[in-house]
């Protein structure tokens, strides 16, 4: 098992916390976890808990928008075709799927065109621009792409055709010569937010057109797919994004459209009570999963029908769809543990990189993860496409991968990406090469401790202050992700007071208690079966990094912990 490294957020200015906690009447732990989310007095704690969609921005602070909303206002009026080309991901099929109902409730002429991963990859291409010029589009939208099509913006030009880019990953160097690019990572962009998701940006443009035709509220029924496509694309879940996906999962819970509904059967959700967490591990990946193995137009369909029985058998598509792609996703992480196993320093040293020709390009993103989750190295996972390497890559908490993949521009076809997440194509004479280079990147740029995954805790707690006023306000720290990430606790000197066992795929279970506390809390450790051996003695006494989370069981709610790591106590 991988050894983890505890550390412990501090805050040196002790008098903030009690500072906090009286002016709000919570513990100190409570205003700890304030103070760490940037949160130091009272009125920030008030927007925290109660976001609001008056505190969305301006959508014509993105640079572009004016430009943008004019060209979409003359397309309406004149009937132009417009159509929306988006991505087959999650925040890509909903991206598409909100300027599509958007437009269409405002009476636009739209269609929609969503490029399939196999055999035409991410991001227009010349091949989808030649289509929707024969089908006489006079404005192309593109949402969570865009931002790096150079040749292809020039290319719509030449055509005749305007294009309007709606992206939110980084730019290169020169930037698409487009009739609009709305992206807030662009230079010189003033938007103060600037980590929206693909359909953030969306958002974006459809605020700006509802704004300038008197029709501001519009937009907000479509926060559901905002929602959807900010927790699937882990995107920051702070600022404007928090009001956004908060707004959005309430819609879910109280008036979920029919595309979501059945999803949210055909994945065991209960109705009323989704979360962002709920929606990352089990909504995304039917979403992704049509994409990643067929069509991820029956995605989109999916999310736009206003038809009850559509969506629920669309839903069985997406299942079954999912279904293969578990046990494709299985063989091909067998596979890859099998290489790894007899492997050499160039497959697996500071970095893991593996070929294979014959992987589903479909589920190597997914297996990288799983490997870095594993081995806990930046990780790049290739297969063979039309005589090409093309791959995924993933990354760990202290390295940008999008940088070292920069560094190696030369020996790439193409590359893009964030800092922890990245797609790549390489010649197969240049597999060998890149292996070595971009390994010797990785041995320089992170220490060996960097190797070592390590557990931000936010609080020491006793179980005694898991009161139900504390339960309470943790659940107003909702929705969790990245910048708001479930709070992590450490409670140490811990027994275990039944058998522990193992449940399902290799889950620790067992029920704990603390010296102070009369109360006994049940304990989930995921993937943790291999901790089964030190804790199997009645009189282990245990310290324990976990969050609180709630679960449900005959009908009833109840507290449960879920176990990050454990260390037997020392000294016990």
């Amino acid at each position: 098992m991988l050894k983890k490294r505890w550390k412990i957020n501090e805050i040196e200015n002790e008098y903030l916390i009690s500072s906090l906690a009286d002016s709000l009447s919570i513990s100190d732990v409570l205003a700890k976890l304030l103070i760490l989310r940037n949160i130091t007095d009272f009125d920030k704690a008030k927007t925290f808990f109660r976001p609001s969609l008056d505190f969305l921005y301006n959508p014509f602070l993105m640079d572009g928008m004016e430009i943008a909303t004019y060209r979409v206002i003359q397309a309406l009026t004149e009937n132009q075709l417009i159509c929306i080309y988006g991505d087959y991901d999650v925040d890509g099929t909903c991206s598409t799927a909100l300027l599509y109902l958007f437009l269409k409730e405002l009476g636009a002429n739209v269609e929609f065109y969503i490029p399939k991963r196999l055999t035409e990859g991410y991001g227009i291409s010349k091949s989808a621009i030649d289509y929707v010029k024969d089908r006489g589009t006079a404005l192309l939208i593109s949402v969570d792409c865009g931002i790096t099509a150079i040749e292809e913006a020039e290319y719509v030009k030449e055509l005749g055709i305007d294009l309007i880019i709606c992206d939110h990953h980084q730019p290169k160097e020169k930037i698409p010569n487009a009739l609009a690019v709305l992206d807030p990572l662009k230079p010189n962009c003033n938007y103060p937010f600037k980590y929206l998701s693909g359909a953030g940006v969306a958002f974006k443009l459809a605020q700006g057109v509802a704004e300038r035709i008197g029709k501001r509220d519009l937009p907000f029924k479509y926060l559901d797919l905002v929602s959807l496509a900010a927790a699937a694309d882990i995107v920051s879940l702070v600022d404007e994004n928090r009001v956004l996906v908060k707004e959005g999962i309430n819609l879910i819970n109280t008036n979920p459209r029919p595309g979501i509904e059945a999803l949210m059967e055909s994945s065991n959700n209960k109705h009323g009570s989704l979360t962002s967490g709920q929606i990352v591990f089990t909504i995304a990946p039917r979403i992704n999963a049509v994409g990643r193995l067929g069509d991820a137009e029956r995605a989109v369909q999916l999310l736009i029908t206003d038809e009850k029985d559509k969506a629920f058998e669309l839903a069985k598509v997406l299942e079954s769809e999912n279904y293969q792609r578990r046990k494709i996703d299985e063989d091909t992480f067998d596979n890859a543990l099998e290489i790894l196993e007899n492997s050499s320093e160039e497959n697996y040293g500071a970095a893991i990189i593996l070929h294979q020709e014959k992987w589903h390009p479909g589920v190597i993103g997914i297996v990288a993860s799983r490997l870095v989750e594993r081995y806990y190295r930046p990780t790049i996972m290739l297969t063979t496409v039309d005589g090409v390497a093309k791959g995924s890559a993933r990354s760990i908490s202290n390295f940008n991968i999008y940088e070292a993949l920069k560094k190696c521009e030369d020996l790439l076809i193409h590359f893009g990406g964030h800092k922890a997440a990245a797609g790549l194509a390489v010649e197969l004479e240049n597999i060998d090469e890149f292996k070595l280079k971009f390994n010797q990147i990785v041995k320089e740029s992170i220490s060996e401790e960097d190797l070592s995954p390590e557990i931000h805790i936010d609080s020491k707690l006793k179980f005694s202050e898991i009161t139900p006023k504390f339960l309470r306000i943790i659940e107003q720290f909702a929705p969790f992700g990245p910048g708001n990430m479930r709070p992590v606790f450490l409670s140490e000197g811990v027994e275990v007071t039944n058998t522990p066992r193992i449940v399902g795929t290799n889950h620790l279970v067992m029920s704990l208690k603390q010296a102070g506390c009369d109360r006994n809390f049940d304990a989930i450790g995921f993937k943790m079966g291999e901790y089964l051996n030190m804790v199997n003695n009645h009189s282990s006494v245990i310290d324990i990094v976990y969050n609180i989370d709630k679960s449900e069981r005959d009908g009833r709610i109840f507290t449960q912990l879920k176990l990050k790591d454990l260390k037997i106590k020392e000294n016990n």
